[in-house]
């Protein structure tokens, strides 16, 4: 076996069953601030109990392992047909020793063959850099927290949301009260600004790849996260939906440009089971270290 399918391997039993530290400790904070002897509070103590469980038994967290997303950022010259062939073999050993369940379904046949590969699964997004490192991100995405994701055009008379960052607050904060829980909350929301139908929702996924306690460098942006994650946990929807103060445990959120003719706003939502992870590769494509 090669270094770079040892590495790939690791990397999705890592991200399939064990929660990244940022994640964690929100969930933590959570459970603290929710009222002694409530669902919220049953509910969290439940995922925190789901938490520990799967790490130690090196078992998916979620029955559903969701969608397999590498996000791969590379030197000019890196050779990405190789990664991606290793990375569809990565893939299916992992699914072979139970680090990713068998759900990736032909959709025209409706198919399983058991391997987690075929059209667009793996997704696998290449970035080149200058710098010579080569770091690989997976997302494990859940398919019911995609279900509630949703795609906004401005101006929308009926949430009297305008072309402007106030129009995007509102179109986002609906976008949460759709859920109402189905995406298994508390979650975590990924929001492009702009764009295209397609380079926004792509854009809104990559908001995931940061972590809770970071800040958006443009202010406006960064005032917009922090004032929907407030306003989002006084709705009282809660964990699952169950009520209570946790409805989001962040809130990330980018910008792309757009055509004059089209505003989009594009709300990816994440689920509490928040499986992502991230590698620098060494020379000889063994872990040199973690990135979360």
């Amino acid at each position: 076996m090669s270094a770079l399918l040892d590495s790939l391997v690791e990397l999705i039993r890592r991200s399939s069953a064990e929660i990244p530290d940022d994640v964690n400790a929100a969930l933590v904070r959570s459970l603290e601030s929710e009222k002694k002897g409530t669902i919220a509070e049953s509910a969290l103590k439940i995922i925190e109990q789901n938490i520990e469980l799967a790490k130690r038994k090196s078992q998916p967290l979620c029955q559903d392992t969701g969608s397999v997303l590498f996000y791969v950022d590379c030197p000019v010259g890196f050779d990405q047909i190789t990664f991606e062939e290793t990375a569809r073999e990565a893939v299916t050993l992992a699914t072979r020793k139970g680090y990713l369940r068998q759900n990736s379904v032909d959709s025209v046949t409706g198919k399983n063959d058991g391997t987690n590969v075929g059209p667009g699964s793996p997704s696998v997004h290449f970035h080149q850099h200058r710098s010579s490192e080569v770091q690989v991100r997976l997302m494990l995405k859940g398919g019911g927290c995609e279900n509630v994701g949703a795609q906004y055009s401005l101006p929308l008379e009926k949430l009297h949301a305008s072309r402007d960052l106030d129009g995007c607050r509102k179109v986002i904060l609906d976008a949460v009260l759709q859920a109402q829980g189905k995406g298994c909350g508390p979650g975590i929301l990924g929001v492009c600004i702009g764009g295209d139908r397609s380079t926004g929702y792509a854009m809104s996924k990559t908001q995931f790849l940061r972590t809770l306690e970071d800040r958006n460098p443009d202010p406006a942006l960064d005032a917009l996260e922090q004032d929907v994650l407030k306003t989002a946990n006084e709705l009282g929807i809660g964990p699952m939906g169950f009520g209570g103060k946790t409805t989001l445990l962040g809130v990330k959120i980018t910008a792309a440009n757009r055509v004059p003719a089209s505003y989009f706003v594009s709300v990816s939502y994440m689920c509490w089971a928040f499986r992502r992870q991230g590698m620098e590769l060494n020379e000889a494509s063994g872990i040199r270290r973690w990135l979360y």
